[in-house]
């Protein structure tokens, strides 16, 4: 039995173009017998020339600003480890004068005035001093209003601890307080609302 065929796939480390008149004998046990060896026309792989050592200089430094660039973005307002024990959150408006500074420290004050920590005094956390007790702050902030924040006076809410970290992100609401009062303040009937969120530990 004979047979043609335009192109054979072999299983070798050479690119076959061309492969053409082959002869299958033998039913049972069939092999391949080239009639046209010359037909066979065989390419070795392409090999990708050496990089320089300027050019793996290169990519290995682009990689690794790209590393650094992610890096710093995800770990923007980083701080030093801390152990945490609890969360506390408020919320605070200045619904007259538009001081958003003002509404920043009493949701500073909303998240703490309900809360006592008596087991820093006490010594309950053993090898923890009250000198230890860390907080980590933030704040969610109208985005046009930031710049106009005293973070000083926010912070100085906070009776007790060592604030490690201060972090200012978007958020609270800008809202109608309904009524303009001008003896109170108001430049417009802008209420100022802001969000913050205390962490606690050492």
């Amino acid at each position: 039995m004979t047979s043609n065929a335009c192109c054979l796939l072999l299983n070798f480390p050479f690119q076959v173009r061309s492969l053409t008149n082959y002869t299958s004998n033998n039913k049972n046990f069939p092999f391949l017998r080239l009639t046209n060896p010359s037909s066979l026309r065989l390419q070795p792989p392409p090999i990708s020339a050496p990089q320089s050592k300027a050019t793996s200089a290169a990519m290995e430094t682009e990689q690794s600003t790209a590393t650094n660039t992610s890096t710093s973005t995800s770990s923007s307002g980083s701080c030093p480890p801390m152990n945490l024990l609890f969360v506390e959150m408020g919320v605070g408006y200045d619904q007259h004068g538009q001081d958003i500074t003002a509404a920043a420290m009493r949701a500073c004050r909303d998240a703490i005035s309900s809360n006592s920590i008596p087991a820093f005094r006490r010594g309950s956390i053993p090898g923890v001093t009250f000198d230890q007790m860390k907080l980590q702050i933030k704040l969610g902030v109208p985005h046009s209003l930031q710049q106009s924040l005293d973070i000083e006076r926010v912070k100085s809410v906070f009776p007790y601890g060592k604030i490690v970290k201060f972090e200012v992100v978007d958020g609270g609401l800008i809202c109608s307080s309904g009524v303009h009062v001008e003896e109170m303040g108001d430049k417009n009937d802008d209420c100022y609302i802001v969000n913050a969120a205390v962490y606690v530990g050492y």
